[in-house]
């Protein structure tokens, strides 16, 4: 889309905070009143679209795009982005382990183990770790508080909580950035705690590596977005 706007500005809005361009308050994409809780999110977003060139490029704004998804998706159903969510505790990453080679096997152990501790304590959340692919039952107990924990987000906290646990692949990770107990970028590095230590045995493959850059990508404007609520 071409540029439309010379300025894009923050403002206070009944009921929250907006983004105008050009003094016109905006819409969301789904044309509903693109109200944020914070002003300090409000001012980030229309600082993403003052900084746009002559074209609109979308995937150069992601902290619109979360909030977009906030208000026009997640608002709307948030059961069901809870419940697609608090899913990942079934297969969570960090609960299935290899069984070789044995340096793999405790660097596992060592990094992934007390976040597995810290949910079953913090949440209430016993999740049992396996060794090998195959799938096993999670505890109902455990899933439950994993998904009590979920539903309890307001719209915003929710998104990014799904974008960061998707891209991580472990509702662990997500909550653990949630909660400040991981930065963005420790998220990130356990997340692919495995794929790291096949790269230092053969390598990096520039295709894999073009999809980490993206879930970095994707992990820190998450981070971002909810400091960004809390400010």
């Amino acid at each position: 889309m071409k540029r439309f706007y010379q300025t894009a500005s923050a403002r206070a809005e009944a009921g929250g905070f907006g983004v105008a361009l050009d003094g016109k308050p905006m819409r969301s994409p789904a044309a509903k009143p693109f109200l944020l809780p914070t002003s300090s999110l409000a001012q980030a977003v229309a600082a993403e679209w003052q900084a746009q060139g002559d074209r609109i490029k979308p995937a150069s704004m992601p902290l619109m795009q979360l909030a977009a998804t906030a208000i026009d998706r997640v608002a709307e159903a948030p059961q069901a982005t809870a419940a697609n969510v608090a899913g990942f505790a079934a297969t969570d990453l960090l609960c299935y382990r290899a069984e070789v080679p044995t340096s793999l096997v405790e660097r596992q152990e060592q990094l992934w183990q007390p976040l597995v501790d810290w949910a079953r304590l913090h949440y209430d959340a016993p999740l049992l770790v396996v060794t090998g692919v195959m799938p096993r039952p999670q505890p109902p107990e455990a899933l439950r508080a994993i998904e009590a924990a979920v539903a309890a987000l307001d719209p915003f906290r929710l998104t990014a909580l799904a974008s960061a646990t998707g891209a991580a692949g472990s509702v662990i990770l997500g909550l653990a950035l949630l909660e400040g107990r991981l930065s963005g970028t420790e998220v990130y590095d356990l997340s692919l705690l495995d794929e790291t230590y096949q790269i230092e045995r053969w390598g990096v493959d520039p295709e894999a590596a073009r999809r980490q850059a993206d879930l970095k990508t994707e992990i820190e404007a998450a981070e971002r977005f909810l400091a960004l609520l809390s400010a």
